[in-house]
């Protein structure tokens, strides 16, 4: 069963985002973050490559020719042939459809109001399908 964790607290999601990716790639993990907006992908895909002066983030976009050999990959959708499954950093309003194929789901609570409402639905969504979700509350780990 997916493994769930939801952080909040963190101020800006897309910076959020990239820190978890840091870290889960320094860990070994691959990790695929997922929006159905492709705005939200192009702001993250500028962000990986800013936001520390010391982290390197390599990504590609799914169905990309390196995504094989690249740790962070950047979709709208998830093809059959993705080449890993462990971890799906959500970054969408909804619940991913296809996030059950992946070992762990990283969902980020925004400060904003909608984008806080939007993660209590997901959150109710899980835990009424029986998954365990851990909380991280950020700032204060």
């Amino acid at each position: 069963m997916t493994e769930i964790d939801f952080y909040s607290g963190g101020g800006d999601r897309l910076l959020v985002t990239c820190r978890l990716a840091a870290k889960g790639i320094r860990q070994g993990l691959r990790l695929m973050v997922y929006s159905s907006d492709n705005a939200t992908l192009d702001q993250i895909d500028k962000l990986l490559w800013t936001f520390s002066p010391t982290d390197f983030v390599p990504h590609c976009r799914i169905g990309s020719k390196l995504a094989a050999v690249t740790p962070l990959i950047l979709g709208s959708h998830c093809d059959d042939d993705l080449p890993h499954g462990d971890a799906l950093v959500n970054l969408d309003g909804e619940h991913p459809p296809f996030f059950s194929r992946f070992q762990r789901l990283v969902e980020i609570a925004g400060a904003a109001p909608e984008d806080l409402q939007a993660a209590r639905k997901r959150y109710r969504f899980y835990k009424d399908r029986g998954y365990e979700i851990r909380h991280h509350q950020l700032g204060t780990e």
